[in-house]
């Protein structure tokens, strides 16, 4: 299994937390690696690439339409991100597991979480798209969630957001929804909840 194009920056200190940022779709690894630095300054950060294209467009897994997701390559992104992710763990044994992502980024954090709900100590899912039934993972109870996102939403439409905050919630997951009036944008306020919640 090949690995992901990433960049990284070593901790701190020993034991010091992991922060992995995922890229929204047309990102890449220098996407969120400033915010992480400001957002939990001596973390390890790690930020792998997607090793899909549509378009151009790097993404973590193929769609077939805007919402319509190939589900068999999620899967097999979800097992590729899986591996990625236990063997940076390795490397650093942090004492704690962040992952932040969004969209397309968010998606496939929040796929791996529901497979494999021991990785992450904590979710940061901003303008994420669930459109299928996760299912449940006994192994969220309490792990803590923050799902940020806009009202008006063209891509990510608030009712699914509803409906994936409702879900963390009935597996025993700490959840903390913030919204903003927006769309598919990220806006101040919702990185000062982002960054709220990092530092609680």
């Amino acid at each position: 299994m090949s690995d992901y194009v990433y960049r990284q920056r070593e901790g701190a200190e020993a034991f010091a937390p992991a922060l992995f940022l995922f890229h929204g779709t047309g990102g890449d690894e220098n996407q969120f690696f400033d915010l992480g630095q400001h957002l939990i300054p001596g973390a390890r950060l790690i930020a792998p690439r997607g090793d899909v294209s549509e378009g151009g467009a790097a993404r973590y897994f193929r769609r077939t339409g805007e919402g319509v997701y190939d589900m068999a390559d999620l899967g097999r992104a979800v097992e590729k991100m899986t591996g990625f992710v236990k063997a940076r763990v390795a490397e650093g044994q942090p004492r704690e597991t962040i992952g932040l992502g969004y969209s397309n980024g968010a998606n496939i954090l929040a796929s791996v979480a529901f497979e494999h709900p021991e990785l992450f100590d904590r979710l940061v899912l901003m303008h994420p798209l669930i459109p299928f039934a996760p299912n449940d993972a006994s192994g969220l109870a309490g792990r803590k969630v923050l799902i940020t996102a806009g009202r008006r939403d063209p891509i990510a439409p608030a009712a699914e957001t509803q409906k994936l905050a409702d879900y963390f919630t009935r597996q025993g997951a700490e959840v903390t929804l913030h919204w903003h009036e927006g769309g598919h944008e990220l806006r101040q306020d919702e990185l000062a909840a982002i960054q709220l919640f990092l530092q609680n």
